[in-house]
């Protein structure tokens, strides 16, 4: 159980499958348009339970609980060596 007041991410589709444009590629129309949101919980709820959750700027949302105490998570992507040699050649530490 998830006390009122913890702060949780939810997932809420915005739009099924059926609903998105047509202009978009064949993979893409073939899944869900949903967005996460964080913010404090309402309720008293469960884990993957639909809740409603007030957001840091006041908005009331409506989601699925995926996630209870979320940490921020960033990720700029895997190692790119040519980034590497740009940085060397930038500052003039050329190693060849």
């Amino acid at each position: 159980m998830i006390s009122k007041g913890s702060y949780v991410r939810i997932r809420q589709t915005l739009l099924k499958p059926e609903e998105r444009s047509s202009n978009l590629p064949e993979e893409t129309k073939k899944v869900p348009y949903k967005m996460w949101i964080k913010g404090t919980l309402l309720e008293e709820s469960e884990m993957f339970e639909i809740s409603e959750i007030k957001t840091i700027d006041g908005r009331i949302v409506k989601g699925r609980i995926k996630e209870h105490n979320p940490t921020h998570k960033v990720n700029y992507g895997e190692f790119v060596a040519e980034a590497l040699e740009l940085r060397n050649r930038i500052k003039g530490d050329f190693h060849e």
